[in-house]
């Protein structure tokens, strides 16, 4: 009756092991480290660096405890923080030539002490939120007037090349807010072009207005256009800052929307809050520009020469050195799109997409200059990098290809550079806060006390309250935490002070599945069930009453989890994950420590399951306190 088969032990030993395994990491704590990572778009990080990074500090003999490549970065780890700081300026000069202007960022940072073997089963402590750890939070908020506008203006250029296209004059076009409206001269023409628009600007809502001399269309957004329009420029801002903040070194940031036209920023582990707004307001530009061949810049090239009259030398990057003319044919903010492609002979290639004015510009210049070369210029900082040099073939329009690649890796990153650049609309910090290491310190300290003293006020109380049906239930308890932790590690979740709330919030609630198990028995007991019957009895009738409980307030933190932001998310998902390991420790572990310890008593004649109160014997009749009526006292 009370039995387990050996394939459930055999599964409760398994999670208990990896359970073990993967919440092990978060008791190694950090090591002080130097983190490389790459400082410019156009610099691209690989392994080699782990050997720059050894003879850099081999030749100022400090030695690491493990230097290697993660993800898009070297991490050299040390024992102390004195030996952490002689071994970042060592490095920093080392592989960065221009201090003022340096390739890469070696930043100082902290990373995990756990050994090697555990990594190598991708088993990781937990992150740490900003409150547990220090750093800087940023709310920035997006300009949504600007993005709509910058919309309407790329959509005239549009208007206007239909237009000629189809041989269809107007009397001019302009923008009033964020509509725009074209005059006519007569009503055939309109009546043409609205016909037009409408086929080819289907997001747009047109309106023909006006009699006599005064015919005119206006054309408007529709609410789920502008909608689009606005969600896309938030995305594609949050995406930019995404790329940004991976140069700071910092391993778990958050960059989430808030609302409507807002983005939260937080960076743990970043103490210096100019060098982070520097690189998150930072703006980066993309130029496309001729590039001058003739005999004259070559001799500058050469050094024999000066740089011709409205020219410019570019020397870093792909294609460089390469004199280029001043003039910009079209700059990033007309590039709608980049990706990499295969050209006509199955090679690799960048696929290039402008918008109508861009269209318009590069047609106009390439019509005349095939045969010439054209350069695109990434510009960082007020610095210029050639991104490469191209030859024109034919007369380019809005759609465009860049061959001669040579690897497909090549194209991939080229495309991705061509896309980076400035923000899709311009953003400014409303809200910039700061918090210290100490306070970081001090928090995981209170997080920590709370969730140990609540375990153990409430192992006390169930070990003296239900004796070693207490006892097992603390067990039970224990495994769920360790359970939770594990889960949260193999999720790479973010801990933060409200989630160290959660915990110990669900060790409180979970341990009321136990309480329901253990007065279900004490129950049964008082019924006159024997002891092997109770156990039954109570496992198999408190599981509807657990199970409602439970799925009850799994929907309530589903909600949170759905609708919250931040801080009520962490909560919301340790919460819910809480609830479900708790029901899987406190009916199935629980039930196989009790299987285990009575379940093989054939003549099982009482159970430590703390006192059974018997109802009160009325006058005249039988005692209650017979042999049958205490085999459930302790």
């Amino acid at each position: 009756m009370n039995r387990y088969p050996l394939w459930k032990y055999a599964l409760l030993v398994v999670a208990l092991l990896i359970g073990l395994i993967y919440t092990l990491p978060n008791f190694f704590g950090e090591a002080p480290a130097v983190q490389v990572s790459s400082g410019k778009a156009t610099v691209k990080l690989d392994a080699a660096m782990v050997a720059r990074v050894e003879a850099a500090m081999q030749a100022v003999g400090v030695k690491a405890d493990s230097v290697a490549f993660e993800g898009n970065s070297v991490r050299a780890r040390f024992n102390d923080t004195d030996t952490q700081l002689k071994a970042k300026d060592a490095i920093n000069k080392a592989i960065n030539t221009d201090l003022s202007e340096p390739s890469y960022i070696v930043a100082l940072n902290l990373v995990s002490r756990s050994p090697d073997w555990l990594k190598s089963l991708r088993a990781f402590p937990m992150y740490l939120g900003l409150d547990l750890r220090g750093g800087v939070h940023f709310l920035m908020q997006v300009d949504m007037k600007a993005a709509i506008a910058k919309k309407v203006e790329s959509l005239v250029g549009d208007t206007r090349s239909m237009l000629r296209e189809k041989n269809l004059r107007h009397a001019g076009i302009a923008k009033e807010g964020n509509d725009l409206v074209i005059a006519f001269r007569d009503v055939e023409t309109r009546t043409a072009a609205l016909g037009l628009l409408q086929d080819k600007l289907p997001d747009m809502q047109w309106l023909p207005q006006g009699e006599g001399a005064e015919l005119s269309l206006r054309g408007s957004f529709k609410p789920q256009t502008l909608a689009a329009v606005q969600d896309a420029a938030l995305k594609q801002n949050i995406t930019t800052l995404h790329n940004r903040v991976n140069e700071l070194g910092v391993s778990e940031p958050v960059i989430q929307q808030q609302g409507l036209d807002r983005v939260v920023i937080q960076l743990p582990g970043v103490q210096d809050t100019a060098k982070a707004k520097d690189i998150i307001g930072r703006t980066a530009n993309l130029e496309f520009r001729l590039a001058d061949m003739s005999s004259e810049a070559m001799a500058a090239l050469a050094g024999t020469g000066p740089v011709p009259f409205g020219r410019e030398r570019f020397g870093v990057g792909r294609g460089a050195p390469v004199i280029v003319y001043k003039d910009a044919i079209v700059t990033g903010d007309l590039l709608t799109d980049a990706q990499p492609r295969q050209d006509e002979n199955h090679q690799p290639a960048v696929s290039v997409r402008l918008d109508a004015k861009g269209g318009r510009l590069m047609k106009e210049v390439s019509r005349v200059n095939v045969g010439k070369h054209m350069a695109a210029i990434l510009f960082e900082k007020g610095k210029g990098e050639v991104l490469t040099v191209a030859r024109i073939n034919s007369e380019l329009g809005s759609d465009f290809q860049i061959t001669g690649m040579g690897s497909t890796e090549n194209a991939a990153d080229l495309a991705l550079l061509l896309r980076a650049g400035g923000l899709a609309a311009p953003m400014e910090i409303i809200e910039e806060r700061t918090i210290g290491p100490t306070l970081g310190a001090e928090n995981i300290a209170k997080g920590m006390h709370s969730v140990a003293w609540g375990f153990a006020a409430v192992a006390i109380f169930m070990c003296i309250y239900y004796m070693l049906f207490g006892v097992f239930s603390t067990l039970a308890l224990g495994f769920n935490l360790l359970m939770l932790v594990a889960v949260l590690s193999m999720l790479q979740a973010t801990l933060s002070l409200p989630g160290m709330a959660a915990i110990a919030l669900v060790l409180g609630m979970a341990i009321d599945s136990n309480v329901l198990i253990n007065e279900r028995v004490r129950e049964e007991l008082r019924s006159g069930a024997t002891p092997q019957a109770a156990i039954f009895a109570g496992y198999e009738r408190a599981w509807a009453t657990i199970l409602d409980s439970n799925v009850t307030t799994l929907i309530a933190g589903l909600a949170l989890l759905a609708f919250g932001s931040g801080a009520v998310r962490g909560f919301a998902m340790v919460h819910c994950l809480g609830i479900m390991t708790s029901m899987f420790s406190s009916v199935m572990f629980s039930r196989a420590l009790v299987n285990l310890w009575y379940g093989r008593q054939k003549k099982l004649k009482s159970l430590s399951v703390g006192q059974v109160w018997k109802p009160a014997a009325e006058p005249g009749s039988a005692s209650t306190d017979t042999p049958e009526a205490a085999e459930g006292k302790a």
